[in-house]
């Protein structure tokens, strides 16, 4: 029986910015077989990552397009932008791969993170950029309910 973990985009990019500190400590802990709960702690905001692909994604998609918007967005309050498929060409990035970049919000609440989240997608712009527009619908739907 084996078990496999890894640290996946882009549900890590949604965790991992709620981390109160330094993971480094927790991770050797682990190794060492002394982590303890006081080594994990988290914050009590919410965030979201949003992905931004390329048009074809899974499939066949065009690279070397130029990407635009990413440091204003990266400059928004909570939100981190995380490179995928992108590439530098001498002071441009510029698309390599299918995910192209994930952003992620962090907010208050729920409906702070999505909204964050949508307006930094908002300010990135490459040709045939698509992302999902229902991020969270399903738990702000929930959450309007209570």
């Amino acid at each position: 029986l084996e078990f496999n973990c890894r640290f996946g985009d882009p549900e890590t990019q949604a965790i991992l910015p709620r981390w109160k500190g330094d993971i480094l400590p927790a991770l050797n802990a682990c190794i060492d077989g002394n982590l303890n709960k006081d080594m994990v702690q988290w914050t009590g905001e919410t965030a979201v990552c949003v992905v931004m692909a390329s048009e074809g994604y899974p499939g066949s998609y065009r690279k070397g397009l130029r990407v635009d918007g990413l440091e204003q967005a990266a400059q928004m309050p909570g939100v981190l932008v995380f490179h995928a498929g992108t590439k530098k060409d001498g002071n441009t990035i510029v698309t390599n791969g299918g995910r192209v970049v994930g952003v992620t919000a962090i907010g208050s609440d729920l409906p702070e993170a999505v909204e964050r989240a949508y307006e930094a997608v908002s300010v990135i712009k490459f040709d045939g950029a698509h992302w999902r527009k229902d991020i969270a619908a399903r738990a702000l739907t929930l959450n309007n309910r209570h």
